[in-house]
């Protein structure tokens, strides 16, 4: 069943027959709805974990309303690199992009406050090395971080007088550019 919501980017028959659309032919959906879908109960329980530990954190720095938008933003932009850089007719699911999101977010506020890194540090070489491993998205895992560490330095760095205007522009830049990315992505694969 979770084929229905699952990343995939071109259409493509399951096991039953049965036709799963893909991005490419307008199931846009699935950039997001594939972030809240997992394999089984190890798979959700670690991105849990993983948001238990960092998500408040990070939360915190931002707001309630930020770190949704954060977060969404993070989960449908690792879908945009998995678009991009996987084979089509790969099917990914999972929040890992957005955790690999909040890391990244998480390493650019603790430098800007100067804190110790060498725990997350040690923490990002494990699961990037984890990434390599079979069936394991690393394209949704580095869109997620690359995604995070821009969201970061955005809501970091904003300067204070100007700081909703900057971090409300730079969301709707950073969606611009999803959205074109996505675009170009369909035209490559559909002409």
């Amino acid at each position: 069943m979770f084929q229905h919501g699952a990343m995939l980017a071109e259409s493509r028959f399951n096991l039953d027959g049965e036709l799963l659309k893909g991005v490419s032919d307008g199931a846009y959906w699935r950039l997001l709805t594939s972030a809240f879908l997992h394999e089984n109960i190890l798979h959700i329980a670690f991105n849990m974990y993983a948001l238990y530990l960092f998500g408040p954190f990070v939360e915190q720095a931002l707001g309630r309303v930020r770190f949704i938008a954060a977060y969404l933003t993070m989960s449908v932009g690792a879908s945009a690199f998995v678009y991009w850089l996987s084979d089509p007719g790969t099917l990914t699911i999972g929040a890992s992009g957005a955790i690999f999101g909040l890391f990244g977010m998480a390493l650019i506020l603790l430098l800007k406050a100067k804190q110790d890194v060498t725990t997350l540090l040690v923490l990002l070489g494990i699961n990037a090395f984890l990434s390599t491993q079979g069936n394991i998205s690393w394209q949704g895992h580095l869109g997620g971080f690359v995604f995070g560490c821009l969201l970061g330095v955005v809501f970091a760095y904003a300067p204070r007088e100007r700081r909703s205007q900057v971090q409300a522009l730079a969301m709707v830049a950073v969606w611009i550019g999803i959205i074109v990315a996505v675009v170009l992505r369909t035209q490559q694969l559909t002409g």
